[in-house]
Order: structure tokens, then sequence, then C-alpha cells
């Protein structure tokens, strides 16, 4: 197999002992400082980094903002009033660096905040545990209504 680094640039941990040296640019290990050219939506960014020749993109650690389609215009708009065309510091954990669809992973903090605790705090995003809280809850009362409806 060969790595398609143009896109999906991050090596996941599983990768990099052998596919790093193949990497045409420079992986990514240590926190670093970069310009947010782009808000996606309320957890995924695009950053520049004087390290690197393109831009790319960035999931928020830890959190999970509403995909736009279900009313995440809020947090994409308040993330990108924030820190759209400004310098923030992303802090990468070296044991969770890479996503599943290949996005860097890392806390974003801004004028030394952490903007995935100040959107969980303002109700813009959810803890990643919790993610899929409402889908539980959803889940149990249909099958609580499905056996009353049986039991009748």
């Amino acid at each position: 197999m060969v790595w398609d680094f143009k896109t999906r640039p991050e090596l996941p941990n599983s990768q990099v002992d052998f596919y790093y040296w193949e990497s045409p640019h420079k992986q990514i290990f240590e926190d670093f400082e970069a310009e947010v050219v782009n808000v996606h939506d309320g957890d995924t960014i695009t950053l520049n980094w004087s390290e690197r020749n393109f831009n790319f993109p960035l999931r928020f650690l830890d959190i999970d903002a509403p995909e736009i389609k279900d009313g995440g215009e809020t947090a994409r708009d308040w993330l990108k009033q924030k820190i759209e065309g400004k310098l923030v510091d992303i802090i990468i954990n070296r044991k969770n660096r890479v996503g599943k669809y290949g996005r860097l992973l890392g806390k974003v903090m801004f004028e030394g905040l952490d903007l995935g605790e100040q959107m969980i705090n303002l109700g813009l995003a959810k803890t990643f545990e919790n993610r899929n809280e409402n889908k539980i809850i959803d889940t149990l009362l249909n099958l609580e209504a499905q056996n009353a409806i049986t039991a009748n």
C-alpha cells in the first residue's frame, strides 16, 4: 500500500514507523502556532503553518460540535468570529494525534484559553464522550414507546 499524503497528510501513529521517511512534509508531534485560514464548522478548522507549504485541516480534540445541517451554524459562526485570520496555539496529544478521517487532532488555544472548553461551557459543543447522548436518549425513548405499543 502506498500512503496518499495529498489527501491524508497526517500519518496515524500506527503508520509512522512504516511511512515516516516517505512523507514529503514534516509530521506533527509537538505543539505549534499557526494561522487559522478557514473555519469549516464548530470543530474543524484549516491552518497555515510556517513549517508546511500547504494549508491543512485540524479537528478539535475531545469536543463534538453539531454538523452544519443539524444547527451547527451558531458554533461555526462563533468560532469564525473568534479566530479566523488569527494565530492560535495547537496542543498535540502524541498518543491521540490523528483522527479516523486522517485529520490532525489538537486542542486549540487562543489568548491563553482552550476554545474547546469555552465552546462546551457556552453550549456550542459537547465533550467527545457525550456526543451521542441525545441519540442514546432518543433510542431509549423509541424502544419504550414501541414496548408500550406492543404491550397494548
